[in-house]
């Protein structure tokens, strides 16, 4: 099994290219679907807003899918890096402990006046 690629280094690579940080941990179809949608909602964004709108404005939806990828990257990186380490975070929480028991079951706060 490789060594796992540091989540951090991931993150960079997602900030700097959308879909770059999903292919670094070799998962290169999720990452290239999210540069193709990326690619597509910019284009569409870049469309159908007014001329007069900044160019960051005008690739608005673009952005916001890459600003999803970046945190998604980093999860799976981390996850990943966890689980080839040993150090996988539980997938349930613990049961619960039951409640302690009533020393008086008659017992109803503020009865008959009292706190």
């Amino acid at each position: 099994m490789a060594k796992p690629i540091n989540p951090y280094l991931v993150l960079a690579l997602a900030i700097i290219l959308p879909g770059a940080g999903h292919v670094a941990i070799r998962n290169a179809a999720r990452g290239l679907t999210f540069a193709v949608f990326v690619m597509f909602f910019s284009m569409i964004s870049y469309m159908t807003t007014p001329p007069d709108r900044s160019f960051v404005g005008r690739l608005a939806f673009g952005l916001f899918v890459w600003a999803l990828s970046i945190p998604d990257a980093y999860r799976r990186a981390r996850i990943l890096t966890a689980r080839r380490t040993g150090y996988a975070p539980t997938t349930s929480a613990p049961p619960l402990s039951p409640a302690p028991a009533a020393a008086n079951s008659n017992f109803s706060p503020g009865r008959n006046g009292s706190a």
